[in-house]
């Protein structure tokens, strides 16, 4: 801590914005997220991980897992998960005028149109090697002199299937110019936009925060772990899976492989009091800035989220709540879908803009996230006395709304009043 101020009321070093930055600008597409895990996460876990320690790789995925007890297969163990993938475009086929027409997946076509992108290409020649074309620019109609009129007005909008890459080529046999660079249908391409520092204190903004921000975390609470060396009954699984953009694939394997006791997803969330035209939808009051979220409902342990609230309220750490039904949409769905037993809980950072080109973020609430996790980590550690929580601690506690207690309404004393003890507005108390 710096003048008395904790890590999430502080200004992120540069040092830390540039692994940030490094972490979520690691060209990792769907199914291709070695990048990020391999390329950028295992280095950096290395410079930091004890001997003891393990890096479990897998052979249908490019997920990672570090682990601070691999010999220790019966300890309690804690999964925190991020999501190395990202969402992305594909080349769907090539025109004779050399336009590359690509899918939006899952992005608002609107939003890509004049943007920088990478093409991601396997070359023929070589397979297993990949070659990538900057400076090209997803496009829809061109110009606006060539757009119907209703498009012009703002009455329709712009679709997926309008969509291409332009690469600037001219000439004669433009489509031949295009398959003679080895591009070929299913080819991703991602947006080319790092993230910068935002206007606004601690802000930022760029692409793919969603969810380079929950690998910044796990890793980053592994290194608060091996930095400090108090963990000693709990096991900590540190996952960076692949495919959740798809479905929460590559956490279920992650989840079936390791079973763990406790699963904590961390991935982004919606600022819901800025996102525009919302608000008669009546959502929560998410903001970016206010804090990480916590989600109740769907299959979230409340005895998990009430142990995460305590500490960040004994600690200081803001914490929002927001709601899921069904599905957490999420990796904290990992468990379940993996049909294993585990206590899972969702944690986020509202942000702006999610799925563009200029998503944006506030460091003080990833800071949050990284400290109520690893603080509730020492919580299960110092529990019985030292030994550490067990899974009966979770299995005794789920909550028995049958033994509420009831809540009453007393009515405010009015300014006349004579009990001090009054401070003045009606309130609920608990009847005995």
């Amino acid at each position: 801590m710096s003048n008395g101020l904790k890590p999430w009321e502080m200004e992120m070093s540069s040092e830390r914005f540039e692994l940030m930055r490094t972490i979520l600008d690691a060209p990792s597409p769907i199914g291709l997220e070695a990048s990020m895990t391999r390329g950028v996460l295992e280095p950096y876990m290395r410079s930091f991980m004890p001997s003891d320690w393990k890096i479990h790789t897998f052979k249908g995925n490019a997920g990672i897992v570090l682990d601070s007890m691999p010999e220790n297969e019966d300890a309690f163990s804690v999964m925190v998960i991020g999501h190395a993938d990202k969402i992305r475009m594909q080349v769907r086929s090539i025109s004779e005028d050399g336009k590359i027409w690509v899918n939006s997946d899952s992005m608002l076509p609107t939003t890509l149109i004049g943007h920088k992108v990478k093409l991601f290409s396997e070359d023929p020649e070589s397979p297993g090697n990949w070659r990538v074309i900057k400076g090209g620019t997803i496009e829809a109609i061109g110009a606006i002199h060539f757009a119907d009129p209703k498009l012009r007005s703002g009455d329709d909008g712009i679709k997926t299937k309008m969509m291409y890459l332009e690469l600037h080529l001219h000439g004669k046999k433009k489509k031949a110019q295009v398959e003679a660079l080895g591009i070929r249908p299913g080819d991703p391409i991602l947006y080319d936009r790092p993230i910068e520092r935002g206007f606004a204190p601690n802000t930022f903004t760029g692409a793919y925060l969603d969810n380079g921000l929950g690998c910044f975390v796990t890793v980053e609470i592994g290194r608060l772990i091996a930095e400090s060396a108090e963990l000693k009954n709990i096991r900590f699984l540190g996952a960076m899976a692949s495919h959740e953009e798809i479905g929460r694939f590559g956490s279920r394997v992650l989840a079936k492989q390791f079973s763990p006791d406790v699963t904590i997803a961390v991935d982004v969330a919606h600022d819901f009091t800025a996102a525009p035209g919302i608000g008669d939808r009546r959502y929560e009051p998410v903001a970016m800035g206010d804090g990480y979220t916590l989600t109740h409902g769907a299959i979230t342990s409340a005895a998990l989220n009430s142990m995460l609230t305590k500490v960040s309220l004994e600690h200081g750490i803001p914490v929002q709540h927001e709601l899921a039904g069904r599905d957490t949409g999420t990796d904290a769905m990992a468990a379940v879908f993996a049909a294993v037993d585990s206590a899972s809980a969702s944690i986020g950072f509202p942000i702006r803009n999610m799925h563009t080109i200029s998503e944006s973020g506030h460091t003080g609430d990833v800071e949050a996230a990284i400290h109520a996790i690893y603080l509730t980590l020492k919580h299960m550690e110092a529990m019985n006395d030292g030994s550490g929580i067990t899974g009966n601690d979770l299995r005794d506690t789920h909550p028995r709304l049958d033994e509420s207690t009831a809540l009453v309404h007393r009515p405010a004393a009015s300014d006349d009043d004579d009990d001090d003890d009054d401070q003045g507005g009606s309130e609920l108390v608990k009847s005995k």
